[in-house]
């Protein structure tokens, strides 16, 4: 039995707690996460991020100390988590398990992968389960991310995106980093518009 509870922390952003057999994973914890997550994931193994953007992985710190369970983030935006580069008094943490390829993770009865989709931060990545796909700040109910920031990258966002439409065509949901969820064959619908933009 998988179930998904949402929360929307600071910045609009989507903390995921994900459960399966009365243990947790908990995906993107931002600001003011901290207290939600040890109420609703008293079994966590986990802590999962989509990219390093500091409104996405601002409780990594406390919830590392806290609940003692690793972060997995894909490598190239684990240094976000220490440099706070956008000066925002980001708590600093560390990405324990650093990403590196597309392979299946199989932990305490959770079966993921991350899917690199690089564009909007180098590391940028959607989390695939079985029958969902988590997308971050990638995909978005009706738009996409940001590829104007520094780091971003308006070519790979492309390439992203893409890929998407060639690769995902059935009917999953997907589960933003800001916003209400959508699914894959939502995106096919409004991402060609986006193509044409970028």
């Amino acid at each position: 039995m998988q179930k998904v509870q949402p929360m929307g922390s600071v910045y609009q952003t989507n903390c995921y707690i994900l459960e399966i057999d009365q243990k947790q994973l908990i995906i993107d914890p931002g600001m003011g996460a901290t207290e939600w997550v040890i109420q609703n994931a008293p079994h966590p193994v986990a802590i999962l991020n989509t990219h390093g953007h500091f409104d996405h992985v601002w409780s990594n710190s406390e919830l590392q100390e806290r609940l003692k369970v690793p972060v997995y983030i894909r490598k190239e935006d684990e240094p976000m988590l220490r440099v706070d580069p956008y000066q925002m008094g980001l708590p600093p943490s560390r990405g324990d398990r650093l990403v590196e390829d597309e392979g299946w993770i199989e932990l305490e009865g959770f079966r993921f992968r991350f899917i690199h989709t690089p564009g909007h931060t180098p590391g940028c990545t959607m989390i695939e389960f079985d029958d969902r796909l988590f997308t971050g700040d990638f995909i978005f109910d009706g738009a996409v991310g940001r590829s104007d920031f520094p780091t971003s990258d308006p070519q790979k966002m492309r390439e992203s995106i893409e890929r998407f439409m060639r690769e995902y065509s059935d009917d999953r949901p997907l589960y933003p980093g800001h916003g209400p969820a959508t699914s894959v064959q939502k995106a096919h619908q409004f991402l060609p518009t986006f193509l044409r933009m970028i």
